[in-house]
């Protein structure tokens, strides 16, 4: 009986010791999205505000994103982004850190935020580029101008990326 005991006890402990060892998994998940529809009314203006149906374009973002716990919410530094971005931001109570996608220290972005969950808000031709950066290699294409509705989403279990391409309506 005494060798039962020992045994069932020895038995029970290795599962807690090896629970131990190992690590909870580390997912990032990153929403990358291209601003909505602009004023291009002025061609000469290369920061144009969005048009009624951008607005109403970003608020919708937000809704699409609304059950999802973001950490953090990145744009460029121009007005289209930026009120693309704000909806999500206000409804998740974040501030909006800008970034410029030719600048910026990728693997600073990447390290900084391992874990989270994050909204990028871009252009067409750097919201497929950015996250072609995170999955490692050339998977999508510059977006065409009249695309608004396309959705990347890209995480990253492990340092190892999986990603997907969604249309939004």
């Amino acid at each position: 009986m005494k060798y039962v005991l020992l045994l069932v006890f020895t038995f029970g402990l290795i599962p807690m010791v090896n629970a131990q060892d190992v690590s909870p998994s580390e997912i990032t998940t990153y929403y990358f999205i291209r601003h909505a529809e602009k004023d291009t009314s002025d061609s000469s203006n290369r920061n144009p505000h969005l048009t009624k149906e951008g607005q109403s374009r970003a608020v919708k973002w937000s809704t699409v994103l609304s059950n999802i716990k973001l950490d953090a919410v990145y744009s460029t530094n121009y007005h289209r982004t930026i009120e693309t971005a704000q909806p999500s931001a206000s409804k998740h109570n974040l501030e909006i850190t800008t970034y410029d996608p030719f600048k910026m220290d990728k693997k600073a972005f990447i390290e900084n935020t391992k874990g989270k969950t994050v909204l990028v808000v871009g252009h067409s031709n750097t919201t497929p580029m950015f996250a072609n950066i995170i999955i490692g290699e050339e998977v999508y294409k510059q977006l065409d101008e009249s695309n608004y509705t396309s959705l990347f989403i890209v995480t990253v279990t492990n340092g190892v990326a999986s990603h997907q391409l969604l249309t939004i309506e």
